[in-house]
């Protein structure tokens, strides 16, 4: 079946598709992981470590790894990205990044998927921000492509507290409907320091299987040396 496989495309929002423009600080490293559910038995665990660094430039290098199960079928990946920051965002200034990567079976090194992907975001406030995906998938087991979106709103509303929601998918000719139905996923966050947060979200057909899911994340923040986390240092979510 063509489409997202679970886990893939995310970048700097953890378990969450729909990705925001900015990278990390230079010298700073995190490692977001998820357990995903769905009411159609699928499931996938996901870690995703990620560093930025100073190749010319500022770039944010992840490697995510998956353990996969679909239609009863396991199955183990790798996806390499690397993410580049091009307009800094800044509240009522809209700013954009770029990724691109590739997913890998792990076991005989194929390559299932090719993607680069546009990450615009806009700033309402310190507390509220609007992201808009646009880029392109190429899904190599069937040799199509897809163009791709996703919209979403982040909401801090208690120093502890985010609420998101998105919609996001792909176009493109497919002989399952599903695969380019439009998919949504909403879930909280909850972030007591700058360090560590856990998400609860609840999507439906965000792989494009078209059942419900269950997912529960947790991201862990390793700070730049002698360097606040971000969001000290910019007050933004």
């Amino acid at each position: 079946m063509a489409g997202f496989p679970a886990g893939v495309a995310r970048a700097a929002n953890g378990a969450y598709a729909v990705d925001a423009a900015d990278i990390s600080e230079v010298g700073s490293c995190k490692v977001e992981s998820w357990l995903q559910a769905a009411t159609n038995t699928d499931f996938s665990a996901v870690a995703n470590p990620s560093c930025a660094v100073n190749i010319f430039t500022p770039v944010e290098l992840s490697l995510q790894t998956v353990r996969s199960r679909s239609d009863g079928d396991w199955s183990n990946t790798i996806a390499p990205r690397a993410k580049w920051n091009i307009a800094p965002t800044g509240i009522g200034r809209l700013g954009y990044s770029f990724y691109a990567g590739g997913l890998f079976d792990a076991l005989t090194g194929e390559n299932l998927t090719a993607f680069a992907v546009v990450p615009a975001t806009y700033r309402l406030s310190e507390n509220m921000r609007i992201n808009v995906n646009a880029g392109w998938l190429w899904d190599r087991t069937v040799d199509r492509h897809y163009l791709t979106y996703g919209l979403g709103f982040d909401w801090k509303f208690t120093e502890v507290l985010q609420w998101t929601i998105e919609a996001f998918g792909q176009a493109g000719a497919t002989d399952t409907p599903s695969v380019v139905r439009p998919r949504f996923q909403t879930g909280v966050r909850y972030r007591p320091n700058e360090i560590f947060s856990v998400d609860l979200i609840y999507g439906h057909n965000i792989t494009g299987e078209n059942a419900n899911w269950i997912t529960i994340g947790t991201t862990v923040r390793f700070p730049a040396p002698d360097q606040r986390p971000a969001r000290e240092r910019t007050g933004h979510l």
